[in-house]
């Protein structure tokens, strides 16, 4: 059940990322990865900076958006480039 919440916030990050990057959506497959990977790096950048949001759902979802929207940054620098 957990693997299905992680998924789904993902699919909401992702989402959320794209939305506030004012960038076209990838598809739904593509913003499950956007967002998975971005969970995954805003995690490590939150506890890199020691910073918590205390978990929970709306915790997760925000620290999965923050990190989507890094990795978005981070991809349309180097695409540019």
């Amino acid at each position: 059940m957990n693997f299905l919440w992680f998924i789904l916030i993902g699919l909401a990050a992702g989402w959320l990322a794209g939305q506030l990057m004012r960038g076209g959506g990838f598809g739904l497959v593509g913003d499950i990865v956007v967002g998975v990977i971005g969970a995954l790096l805003g995690g490590f950048l939150f506890s890199t900076f020691g910073l918590s949001t205390g978990g929970g759902l709306l915790g997760s979802l925000i620290v999965a958006t923050i990190g989507a929207v890094v990795l978005l940054f981070g991809l349309r620098l180097i695409k540019s480039a």
